[in-house]
């Protein structure tokens, strides 16, 4: 298992060391241990699975008094996955990191807590699977609106099947600066 840096400190992609045969494949996913060696030391308490449709685009979401450091799979189909910087006086403020993870490339993606998350499918469908550093607190939610012409993601999705609630957040030099997460620095 190797970490490989993103353009965000903090940011992490994880390959996994995969052993294949004629009769498929195997591999660890998580090991808490080798996860701590790679600088991970989060505590993952929930797991969580969506499906969607080519084209749906999840995001960009984050709980501010329940922060959740995220690691992020697909096992089966295709994502863009993206990590937004939101913290409050961060050097990497407004700045996002974006990878490609599919059932193919067997990839993560390591989100920490006070980033903003989201991911479009670019397969026909996608399977998702993430787990959480903290509880889903649906009171807690908030988000940044995908297309922040600020951030300017190149989401590689022409026009995104989007929730209602996701359609709805602000551009992150609107949101009120009492609802975002502060850098500590470490």
């Amino acid at each position: 298992m190797q970490r490989i840096e993103t353009a965000l400190p903090g940011v992490y992609v994880i390959e996994p060391k995969v052993f294949g045969d004629a009769r498929g494949f195997f591999y660890e996913s998580y090991h808490r241990a080798k996860f701590t060696e790679l600088g991970i030391p989060d505590e993952f308490v929930q797991d969580n699975c969506s499906r969607s449709a080519r084209g749906v685009l999840r995001g960009l979401h984050y709980q501010l008094r329940f922060p959740q450091a995220k690691l992020c799979r697909v096992v089966e189909g295709e994502v863009f996955d993206v990590a937004v910087d939101i913290r409050k006086g961060s050097p990497t403020f407004g700045q996002w990191a974006g990878v490609v993870l599919s059932a193919e490339n067997k990839r993560q993606i390591y989100v920490p807590a006070g980033f903003a998350h989201g991911f479009a499918v670019l397969s026909e469908s996608a399977e998702f699977l993430y787990k959480c550093s903290d509880f889903y607190h649906p009171e807690d939610e908030q988000g940044v609106i995908w297309n922040d012409p600020d951030i300017g993601i190149p989401w590689p999705v022409e026009l995104p099947v989007l929730s209602g609630k996701d359609q709805k957040y602000l551009p992150l030099n609107q949101t009120d600066p009492e609802r975002l997460p502060v850098y500590h620095q470490k």
